[in-house]
């Protein structure tokens, strides 16, 4: 068994604490995983991609071209630029919804793009994509919109797009995270958890 993972987004939205619960929770399963960050200016807003690998047997961190199983989107562009981890075979991307603008976009001075010419020109990289605005629904909840990650999280782990079992997700979430904020990060991964039985955003499928 591999299970293979991009986790992208923008500095500030949580890209390496995912990837630490995640990382964690597979260890608890007693799989062998790996991690790996690629990021440039992510302390000023730009971009940062982790990978994350688990199963029987993992030999390298690095997810290869069209080899996802699950990309994690915290940044709609952001799951743009990860497109070529895509496989239409075997990927799924999950993207939050809400835009929070990369550094890049002011430097470049460049257009951000439409939800719409994002799903399209993620239809020859997948056949599924879900679209949910995790950031929306946790600030309804917090009024802080920090904790879309874990919601996404939970989200996943409700529609079994990641094969890691709720208890070790909870353990990972345990371990990634200071003692402060465990109690507050698993009710948000639960919200998230829940959110499997209402209609909270849009399954694409090309």
């Amino acid at each position: 068994m591999e299970f293979n993972i991009i986790i992208t987004g923008i500095g500030g939205q949580g890209v390496l604490t995912l990837t630490n619960i995640i990382t964690w929770s597979a260890l608890k399963e007693g799989l062998d995983a790996k991690a790996s960050e690629l990021h440039g200016l992510a302390q000023r807003g730009g971009a940062i991609a982790c990978h994350v690998r688990f199963g029987d047997k993992i030999y390298s961190p690095l997810v290869l071209e069209g080899k996802a199983d699950l990309v994690f989107a915290l940044e709609p562009l952001e799951a743009l630029r990860s497109c070529y981890f895509g496989s239409k075979k075997r990927t799924v991307f999950l993207v939050n919804s809400h835009r929070s603008v990369p550094s890049s976009i002011f430097i470049a001075k460049e257009e951000y793009p439409s939800l719409s010419y994002v799903l399209d020109s993620l239809k020859p990289f997948s056949n599924k994509v879900i679209l949910i605005d995790a950031s929306e629904m946790v600030k309804k909840a917090t009024g802080d919109i920090i904790m879309a990650n874990i919601y996404m999280l939970g989200y996943a782990c409700a529609k079994k797009l990641i094969p890691l079992k709720r208890e070790s997700i909870l353990d990972g979430i345990k371990e990634a995270m200071p003692e402060r904020y465990i109690e507050l990060n698993r009710k948000i991964f639960d919200l998230g958890f829940k959110a499997n039985d209402v209609t909270i955003g849009d399954e694409v499928e090309f």
